[in-house]
């Protein structure tokens, strides 16, 4: 029972930073196209925003390794 909860514990901590992601970067998505359409010399800020909440998810991974390993 104790492997199920941890395995559990893993997939949610990938889980739910993954849906945080995807929910911030749709909002980002389209504020950005937004912003685009209006000023195009703002491309690389855009970008730089859509990357950042990448790093939630790779925490949400870093968090899982470390959950299955006991570390």
């Amino acid at each position: 029972m104790d492997k199920v909860l941890v395995a559990l514990a893993a997939a949610a901590a990938v889980g739910i930073s993954a849906v945080a992601t995807a929910w911030v970067q749709s909002r980002i998505g389209s504020a950005g196209a937004g912003a685009l359409a209006e000023k195009p010399e703002v491309r690389g800020a855009i970008i730089v925003m859509l990357a950042i909440p990448e790093t939630l998810v790779i925490l949400g991974f870093v968090v899982a390794v470390l959950i299955l390993t006991g570390g």
